[in-house]
């Protein structure tokens, strides 16, 4: 058995979402890929912007003496210099470069968060619905994930976060907009949050530190609005990414941003440069950190998925599919029709539509979409979606 039992037991918990995207492939050669829908991956639709691409191409073609040489583990300081303007900006905070560190992307991000702040044992409050690999990454560290459960509509429900609380508590991770839910977090509540974590410090004897997950903070649709946990709540460490913002996924280009209102947080941020060093990451890549330095306001357009939104909204809705709309990311939830989400699952690949379980995501009777799709997929999916609620709901285009 070359592979831990740990190991084995995560791969079998960790594999669905891979699963699909290979039966997929499977379904796109026997049937060709213009009729296959697959809406199982969160892989954002279309090129970086324009200048990014172009600073990408002249970096290249004329790299400066020091692209690919060593570097400072937590990067480039003039880098992080504009990171940090660009945090300073976005939460009102006076964030410094010496509180940035950039990271291989947010997954990489978190996983320094957490070896930094994490002893053996310390509970890591996590909430559900929530993305699949936070399990995998607070046990990296040593860590335990407590699932706290989020409300009928996919906000916090900071009651249970705070039953969720214990004196081993010292994190909890926040990703809004959220994935797989779509959901974004008011003020309101993050303030709520607030209280609930200066309570909960009476218990722990320390700071709770919330990791707030911001892959998608730029992917925010008309009738909701980003509030940054970084503005609201002290200890905070921010993760992000630009594999949303700029279409940059497959480059792992992101960084952390230690609040500077978090306890100790110069040494705090100088834990996260030793454990980038030590988890392996060592640095961020040279070239990406310099291509998306001068580019800290522009985003992706996101055109395409609001457009996908409404049209699969409006769609599973009329064939009698029970959803919250989502403020942004890229990502519907719908509830499964007979509780069973694998029925469903199951149902949909028969219409050549791949959709992801939501047991993975840690609640059950709902699955995701990932529309971040041509919108050509998801006109051509609508007739499937029509089907699929004929055979659940037992009328034509909606519930009885």
């Amino acid at each position: 058995m070359p592979a831990s039992p740990e190991i084995r037991e995560a791969i079998l918990r960790g594999s669905f979402i891979r699963k699909m995207f290979e039966e997929g492939a499977v379904l796109k050669a026997k049937k060709g890929p213009e009729n296959v829908f697959d809406f199982t991956l969160g892989n954002p639709y279309g090129d970086p912007p324009a200048q990014v691409a172009r600073e990408i191409a002249r970096l290249a073609a004329y790299p400066p003496p020091d692209l690919h040489k060593y570097m400072p583990n937590a990067g480039f300081a003039d880098v992080r210099g504009k990171v940090a303007e660009g945090m300073r900006k976005g939460t009102g905070l006076p964030f410094t470069p010496g509180l940035v560190v950039m990271t291989v992307g947010a997954a990489g991000a978190i996983n320094v968060a957490l070896r930094a702040i994490l002893s053996p044992g310390d509970e890591v409050v996590v909430i559900a619905p929530y993305f699949v690999e936070y399990f995998f990454y607070v046990r990296n560290a040593g860590g335990v994930p407590v699932v706290a459960e989020s409300t009928e509509e996919f906000q916090l429900d900071v009651e249970a976060i705070r039953r969720a609380i214990t004196p081993r508590t010292k994190a909890l991770i926040v990703n809004t907009p959220n994935n797989p839910t779509g959901a974004v977090y008011p003020k309101e509540a993050l303030l709520a949050l607030s209280h609930v974590l200066a309570e909960g410090e009476a218990l722990t004897r320390g700071p709770i530190y919330v990791i707030s997950d911001e892959p998608y903070r730029k992917i925010v649709f008309p009738g909701a609005e980003f509030s940054p946990p970084a503005s609201t709540i002290r200890n905070t460490l921010v993760a992000y990414s630009h594999s949303k913002d700029m279409n940059l996924p497959g480059e792992r280009i992101g960084y952390l941003a230690v609040s500077p209102r978090a306890a100790d947080a110069a040494e705090l941020a100088d834990a996260c440069v030793f454990c980038n060093r030590v988890l392996g990451f060592v640095n961020a890549p040279s070239l990406m950190q310099r291509a998306v330095a001068d580019f800290q306001d522009v985003n992706a357009d996101i055109s395409v998925y609001l457009r996908n939104r409404n049209m699969l909204v409006s769609a599973l809705r009329e064939a009698g599919f029970s959803l919250v709309d989502p403020g942004g990311a890229f990502y519907l939830f719908p509830r499964s029709p007979s509780g069973d989400e694998m029925e469903l699952v199951a149902a949909a690949r028969e219409e050549l539509v791949l959709v992801v379980p939501g047991s993975g995501f840690g609640r059950k009777g709902h699955f995701r979409i990932a529309y971040c799709t041509p919108t050509d997929t998801v006109e051509r999916s609508i007739p499937a979606w029509r089907k699929l609620g004929e055979r659940f709901f037992g009328k034509k285009g909606g519930k009885p």
